[in-house]
């Protein structure tokens, strides 16, 4: 590739990130349905016409949101992953590192878990590909965990993934529409591993 040609890569990418970026603001302050494309346009400082070179509509905005944001969250839960020791730690890490992330992103917080919500589209790609990854990662660290003895082996690593996006979604949209405290997703963070964990914990055999 030449240099002009990674230049304009750079660009483009770079017009696309503050196209999500616009988005994120706008659908925040006003709602999915209420946002209108031209309003995105303006707050990323382009011309209408350049959010079509990009995005065919206001749901495939909202998609492609979704699909990068969750792809640039798996990679930093997984180099998170790697420096836990164990399985409870791992998970631990899971449930703090996500919401510490959302901590100083209010924005991103509430469209992620109430904006996503009205895109019917989105909702029925939330089998995509991004989304299994996701999935994936969090029954992984059960699996090892039930492999190795430390976490209880009579529940689907699958399910338990589910009930903890579930705990994670709605942590982070009752503190997105809630005043957004400082601390407040960090505290809540620590308080939800403690329940989940205590949940999953081999019972200590008395007697």
């Amino acid at each position: 590739m030449s240099a002009a040609a990674g230049a304009r890569t750079v660009r483009t990418g770079d017009k696309r990130d503050r196209i999500l970026r616009a988005a994120v603001k706008v659908f925040a302050r006003k709602g999915f349905y209420a946002s209108r494309v031209n309003e995105i346009a303006s707050a990323a400082g382009v011309a209408d016409g350049t959010i079509y070179l990009y995005f065919k509509s206001k749901d495939e905005i909202l998609t492609s949101l979704f699909e990068d944001r969750i792809t640039r969250l798996l990679g930093l839960l997984r180099e998170e992953c790697a420096r836990g020791e164990g399985a409870p730690d791992r998970v631990r890490r899971l449930v703090e590192f996500q919401l510490g992330l959302l901590e100083g992103e209010r924005d991103l917080a509430e469209v992620i878990t109430v904006n996503l919500r009205q895109s019917s589209r989105l909702l029925k790609q939330y089998a995509n590909r991004r989304f299994t990854e996701y999935l994936d990662l969090m029954a992984s660290v059960i699996a090892e965990g039930q492999r190795t003895g430390e976490l209880r082996d009579d529940v689907s690593p699958r399910i338990v993934a589910r009930a903890l996006f579930g705990g994670l979604d709605g942590i982070a949209m009752t503190w997105a529409l809630g005043n957004g405290e400082s601390g407040g997703l960090r505290r809540a963070a620590s308080q939800f591993a403690d329940v989940l964990l205590d949940g999953l914990r081999v019972p200590v055999k008395t007697g």
